[in-house]
């Protein structure tokens, strides 16, 4: 066995991911920024025999993001609105990737992380929130969290022999493009459902909520959008299905996990990978369903005339269950330009349940590597997304009603969101790139009478190998 240890590598990664870099005047707390782990490269017999696996390795990150909302038109405003004046916020994550292979084809990973800070306004205001760093809750000062711990196990069924890059959650190896893949444990639904090349990732990519994911999958998580699950993956030809079973927050937006069969959410996925031109593309198909302790919005408006109170979704749960379909788009036009699409849906009758106040939602966008002018590793993004309440969601807010993050008050004027996000990443050092992004927010949380919102945002990302061993 050989072993290899770069403490210091890349130096900074190792004394952020001990929190040192995480001082007062620029922390913060994130949501999850999951990363979709990089395709297999198809090999011959015999480079797949030169590769060398790797037995353990130890990844390091740290991301902070610094965002500056001047004020705007506001002639009102709730208890759960983007605050109309001139207000900044930073954020900052450190993360550990340790795995190690404790049998072939299995890979067990853990995730410790620190964090410290709030979104913008306390992360209210916008349904497709700004800020893919910024987690439902906060606190002044740094606090542990173990986000991920989780075992993978891979089954090869044949067909071309494909080299796995080493990455954070991944080690490098070889599988076969035929296969099943299991994951238990702690993780983001979003780790394996609705990845994106393109747009899912906010410590590299798009920071807009509603843009790395698809704005209506409600999918089940506690307030820093992890759960515990399984998920179990068939790889096969030019498709693969995914399904996996999760369970859910206590109550919607609650940092701890219910235990038990009574709350859950079922979800699966197909994807049909293709060709158009002779570049690659793929398209998804997702469907999701949740059961549980859930209140309906006119149940809430309801008792909310009955009683003169201002109506809560929350005074008026009882079992119901949700769903939602979604589709998801990624295409390679060129060698450096990709395109991406989202349109999803969900049910319009029930409260949001862990993810954010959206109903319908379309997005789309571009991606260019800045190969054309001589920067390869740079990237520019440019894209948009229409996000929508359902009927009742707008009574339910016109009538005083707090969602999951809006909430004005009143919505006498309602009107569709409408998010425009651009960004450019600059690749300073391989393991240092540091991003301007600008966002364009029209109706915040579906009100005519607020905004329009512009946000401009700084984001620095450290990341890379620390250690591993090669057997």
């Amino acid at each position: 066995m050989q072993t290899h240890t770069f403490g210091y590598r890349y130096g900074v990664a190792v004394v952020a991911a001990s929190g040192l870099l995480c001082w007062p005047a620029l922390c913060g707390a994130q949501m999850v920024g999951p990363t979709p782990q990089p395709q297999g490269v198809p090999v011959t017999p015999a480079q797949a025999e030169q590769v060398q696996p790797q037995w353990w390795a130890i990844h390091g990150q740290a991301t902070n993001v610094w965002m500056l909302q001047p004020g705007f038109h506001s002639p009102y405003q709730g208890p759960q609105s983007l605050n109309q004046a001139t207000n900044g916020r930073e954020t900052v994550d450190a993360t550990l990737y340790a795995g190690v292979r404790p049998w072939p084809g299995a890979e067990f990973w853990v995730n410790p992380e620190i964090d410290q800070g709030f979104g913008l306004s306390d992360t209210f205001g916008v349904a497709g929130y700004p800020s893919g760093e910024a987690y439902k809750v906060g606190r002044v000062h740094p606090y542990f969290l173990m986000q991920r711990a989780f075992l993978r196990q891979t089954i090869d069924l044949g067909g071309t022999t494909e080299k796995l890059d080493a990455d954070s959650n991944q080690l490098a190896g070889t599988q076969t493009a035929n296969r099943l893949v299991f994951t238990i444990g702690k993780y983001s639904i979003v780790d394996i459902f609705d990845t994106n090349q393109y747009a899912h990732d906010p410590r590299s990519d798009f920071l807009n909520w509603s843009i790395i994911d698809q704005g209506a999958f409600d999918y089940a998580a506690n307030s820093w959008g992890y759960t515990y699950g399984a998920a179990a993956e068939w790889y096969q030809d030019w498709w693969t299905i995914r399904t996996g079973v999760f369970e859910l927050s206590n109550e919607p937006n609650n940092p701890n996990i219910y235990n038990g069969v009574a709350q859950g959410q079922f979800v699966t996925e197909l994807e049909e990978r293709h060709s158009l031109w002779d570049h690659p593309g793929k398209l998804k198909f997702l469907y999701w369903l949740t059961w549980g302790k859930l209140g309906t919005y006119s149940d809430a408006i309801a008792q909310g005339e009955a009683t003169g109170q201002t109506p809560s979704t929350a005074a008026v749960r009882s079992f119901h269950t949700k769903d939602g379909v979604g589709l998801n788009l990624e295409q390679q036009i060129t060698t450096d330009l990709g395109a991406f699409a989202r349109a999803s849906m969900s049910d319009g009758t029930v409260e949001e349940v862990d993810f954010t106040d959206i109903n319908q939602s379309i997005s789309g966008g571009l991606s260019l590597a800045g190969s054309r002018w001589g920067r390869p590793d740079d990237t520019v993004g440019l894209a948009g997304v229409v996000n929508r309440i359902s009927h009742d969601g707008k009574l339910y807010l016109a009538a005083g009603g707090l969602g999951g993050i809006i909430g004005d008050g009143q919505l006498p004027n309602a009107g569709p969101e409408q998010i425009l996000e651009t960004y450019y990443s600059f690749a300073a050092f391989s393991f240092a790139h540091f991003s301007v992004d600008y966002q364009f927010i029209n109706n915040p949380a579906y009100n005519r009478d607020r905004g329009p919102v512009s946000i401009v945002s700084l984001r620095l990302h450290l990341g890379g190998l620390i250690a591993d061993s090669i057997r």
